[in-house]
């Protein structure tokens, strides 16, 4: 691992916390001042048949697909209505408001002025990652339901604020990892409820691509200047630094921003993975190594020039994940080899696995007389970010926590937290969940 990857305990969490004391200023800084606030929020009581208004704050890449699917074909009768967009760009945000038909009154640089707006019941969050703590946090405040895009923050302290608030504000959060709602999960967690696998052992999963040119190497746009961007917003909590269209576009890639792998691939596998295993417990302890093997960024392209800057997160990782009731889960991620593990989990008496789509119940040769090998795979298997966003909205009006809720949420956070400081350290560390903090 490169050195300049490396970092000590003291500055990961001195970095962690930036965000949060940055936002200080605007918010507060702790489960008190939310409870406080929590007192004074009103929200509508949204019933069955009422339209439910929502705002999308970040409005290219994900928050765009959001945006088409709410006002598309598919979501048509789902009763949902795009009333604002937000978004730092104006090349994006003008393309957003003409996308939802809105007028120039709905169309914000300013989240705070959208979050200021009675008419909406809830908000898309699909900002880089750095941006999700103060937002997410600062919309339950507001009284908005809260669809945030993985990972659910930066930093694990966001993560916990945003949990408080959902708890003081009755307020739903959906964290956006769609593979929740895919009913091959759902299913595998009856099946481990009713105890078709015995007693359960550990899980294993991958999320593997292979871009030679470089994983989140994304085009620059030309239209991005600092005259149609605000340039300082965007930083935010993030340290300063001169206007890059790079690390604007690429942000994945650096630890400022984003966590590569870890944060942007992995939450894919572990939330429907902990979703279907019932694992409602913290995780004790996480490993995790790895390394920027190959260096794509470097690599000359067509042009003569580098398909980017040199990446800060890995290209080629794993992770074990140990929880306290002893049952475990290892992933592997790369974005130079695409050929990963198999979605497994694994029982004394009989293993799920979930590869190519399907569901199949195949039993531990000493158990074959008691549970039967068979296929499992419901007829709506497969996941789609309309069935996640559409579990959101039917959250809202039966008032129940939504597939990816606030509690699996953060325990997601924390094994991704976790995860980041095991390699970033070289370390294995351990989560003390009485006083919400890793150790090394």
């Amino acid at each position: 691992m490169a050195e300049d990857n490396t970092v000590t305990r003291r500055d990961f969490i001195r970095t962690a916390t930036a965000g949060v004391a940055a936002a200080s200023t605007l918010i507060g800084a702790d489960r008190g001042a939310a409870a406080a606030t929590a007192r004074t929020i009103t929200r509508r009581t949204i019933g069955a048949n009422d339209r439910i208004r929502v705002g999308i704050i970040g409005v290219k890449g994900m928050g765009g697909g959001h945006l088409r699917n709410l006002v598309g074909d598919e979501m048509k009768n789902d009763n949902v209505q795009v009333v604002a967009v937000c978004d730092l760009w104006e090349t994006v945000r003008l393309k957003a408001q003409k996308t939802a038909q809105l007028p120039d009154s709905a169309a914000y640089t300013d989240y705070r002025r959208l979050l200021d707006n009675k008419d909406i019941d809830a908000v898309v969050v699909a900002t880089p990652d750095h941006w999700h703590g103060r937002i997410g946090f600062d919309a339950l405040m507001a009284g908005k339901h809260l669809y945030i895009e993985k990972p659910m923050t930066r930093r694990l302290d966001e993560a916990f604020r945003i949990y408080d608030a959902a708890k003081e504000t009755g307020l739903h959060v959906q964290v956006g990892s769609h593979g929740c709602s895919d009913t091959k999960y759902l299913h595998s967690r009856d099946l481990i409820k009713k105890g078709t696998l015995g007693k359960l052992l550990w899980a294993q999963g991958s999320y593997c691509r292979n871009n030679p040119k470089g994983e989140w190497n994304y085009p620059i746009e030309p239209e991005l200047t600092p005259q149609t961007l605000d340039w300082k917003t965007w930083l935010g909590p993030a340290p300063k630094r001169d206007f890059s269209p790079e690390r604007f576009f690429r942000w994945r890639k650096y630890w400022d921003y984003g966590t590569g792998i870890i944060g942007d691939l992995w939450p894919h596998r572990l939330h429907p993975l902990m979703l279907a295993m019932n694992l409602n417990e913290f995780p004790r302890s996480v490993s995790c190594i790895g390394a920027d093997m190959c260096h794509a960024d470097g690599i000359l392209g067509p042009d003569g020039k580098p398909f980017g800057e040199r990446r800060d997160v890995p290209d080629t990782t794993m992770m074990m994940v140990e929880f306290p009731s002893g049952v475990s889960i290892v992933l592997a991620g790369s974005t130079v080899n695409e050929r990963g593990f198999e979605d497994v989990i694994r029982g004394t008496k009989a293993n799920l696995t979930m590869g190519g789509n399907r569901l199949q119940v195949a039993p531990e040769r000493p158990h074959a007389d008691e549970v039967d090998a068979r296929d499992e795979t419901p007829g709506d298997a497969g996941e789609t970010h309309v069935k996640h966003m559409r579990n959101f909205l039917e959250s809202l009006r039966a008032d129940v926590p939504p597939n990816c809720n606030a509690d699996l949420g953060v325990r997601v956070q924390t094994v991704v937290s976790m995860a980041e400081l095991a390699f970033r350290r070289q370390k294995h560390v351990r989560f003390d969940e009485s006083r919400r903090e890793i150790d090394v």
